[in-house]
C-alpha cells in the first residue's frame, strides 16, 4: 500500500514527455542542458533569465567585467527604474562567482545607484539567493507534506550520507552543499529535488547515488573538455 505507482513516461527528470516517449532529455530541458549561452546574454529581451546557480564559477571572480558588463547594459536597459534591475543584476552576481557576498552586495548597490541596505534586504529575504559559499552542485530536498508524505525525509538523509555532509554544510571535495527546502511547486512529482537549476522528480532514497555518480560525471567530463 505504501509503494508509489510508477510514470511510464517520467524518467526521473523534470519534463513530462505525455505521448512523445521518443524525445531526448536535452529536447524536453531545453537549449540550457544543449549548449553553452553566451556569457553577454545574447538578445537583450533573455539577458534578464539566464540560469544563475551553476558548477562554474569563482568566488573571487570580477563581476562586471568583459562580456558580463556587457550583460550588465542589456539588463539595465530592459529597466526604466533601476531597482527593477536589482533581481536579474543579482542573479548576474551569483552566476559568475556562486553566492551573494557581503562585497558582492556593495557593489551591486553601486553598479544600480542604491542603498545598500535595499540590496541586502532583497538578497536576505529570497531563498535564491546565496549568501554564503556552496557546493558547486546545491541540492534542495522538498521536504513540504506531499513529499513529506512519500519519503521526503528519507531522500534528505541518504543525500547527507552519501555527500558526507551535514545539513547546509558544504562535501569536503566541494562539489555538493544538501538543504531543505519548503516546497519546490512540483507536488505531483514527489520526492521532487532541485540541483542547482535541474529538477529531479519521483526521487528516492535509492535513487540518491545514482544522481550523484551522474554529477560527478558531468563535472569530470565539463572539466576534461575545457
Amino acid at each position: 500500500m505504501n509503494e508509489k505507482t510508477p510514470l511510464a513516461a517520467n524518467p526521473g527528470w523534470a519534463g513530462e514527455t505525455g505521448d512523445f516517449s521518443q524525445l531526448t532529455e536535452e529536447e524536453v530541458r531545453g537549449t540550457t542542458f544543449v549548449g553553452r549561452r553566451p556569457p553577454d546574454g545574447g538578445a537583450p529581451a533573455g539577458a534578464c533569465s539566464y540560469p544563475y546557480q551553476l558548477a562554474r564559477r569563482s568566488p573571487d571572480a570580477p563581476l562586471f567585467e568583459g562580456p558580463y558588463a556587457e550583460r550588465l547594459d542589456k539588463i539595465r536597459s530592459r529597466y526604466p527604474d533601476r531597482r527593477g534591475a536589482l533581481l536579474p543584476v543579482l542573479n548576474l552576481a551569483q552566476e559568475v562567482r556562486g553566492h551573494v557576498s557581503a562585497e558582492t552586495m556593495e557593489r551591486v548597490a553601486e553598479i544600480l545607484d542604491l542603498p545598500p541596505a535595499v540590496v541586502r534586504g532583497v538578497a536576505s529575504f529570497y531563498t535564491m539567493y546565496n549568501t554564503r559559499p556552496v557546493g558547486r552542485y546545491l541540492i534542495q530536498v522538498c521536504t513540504n507534506v506531499a513529499c513529506n508524505l512519500c519519503g521526503a525525509d528519507d531522500v534528505a538523509e541518504a543525500f547527507l550520507e552519501h555527500t558526507g555532509t551535514g545539513a547546509g554544510e558544504t562535501s569536503s571535495d566541494g562539489m555538493f552543499t544538501v538543504i531543505e527546502a519548503e516546497c519546490l511547486g512540483a507536488c505531483g512529482f514527489p520526492t521532487a529535488v532541485q540541483i542547482n537549476e535541474r529538477y529531479f522528480e519521483n526521487v528516492s532514497a535509492d535513487d540518491v547515488p545514482g544522481i550523484l555518480d551522474r554529477l560527478r560525471m558531468e563535472w569530470s567530463t565539463r572539466e576534461g573538455s575545457d
